[in-house]
């Protein structure tokens, strides 16, 4: 058993690092055979391990120069009041996270916009379709460290 985790974790942390791996290269990489890297990979798919592969773009190329941590708070938390706040966010495409916090703040979101007044439009958005108690706003001034690869851990 110790040998299939290991191969189903360095599996995982290679299409982490590179997901546009063909089968061969990444059964290469892992030390499988082709037909035994191809099986794994769709069984971690079915069994939800894998939800999908993206290519990772510069934001900044694409003109999304500013990222914005969005933090709320409201008085409201019934059910019909959470539908129209997920329907809010689900429907900004310039708000890339979301997500509902234990402690002081109620959601902290994520969003990715050309620049200030282009927040200030995403900010009017929001508050036209769904009532928030505070909203403020961290700009990010320096991206030191972001990721979407989850460390590898052997067991």
């Amino acid at each position: 058993h110790v040998a299939v985790y290991h191969h189903a974790v360095s599996t995982v942390a290679e299409l982490q690092r590179d997901g546009m791996l063909s089968v061969d290269q990444l059964s290469e990489r892992v030390s499988l055979s082709r037909n035994a890297c191809w099986r794994r990979v769709k069984m971690m798919e079915e069994a939800g391990i894998i939800t999908g592969r993206a290519a990772l773009v510069d934001p900044e190329q694409l003109g999304f120069c500013l990222s914005v941590f969005i933090l709320v708070r409201t008085n409201h938390h019934d059910p019909e009041w959470l539908k129209k706040f997920r329907d809010a966010v689900t429907s900004i495409p310039e708000i890339i996270g979301v997500y509902r916090m234990s402690g002081d703040l109620d959601y902290v979101l994520r969003a990715r916009v050309p620049d200030v007044k282009a927040y200030d439009r995403l900010y009017q958005r929001l508050i036209a379709k769904v009532p928030l108690s505070d909203v403020s706003a961290s700009l990010v001034m320096e991206e030191i460290k972001e990721t979407m690869v989850l460390p590898a851990i052997l067991r």
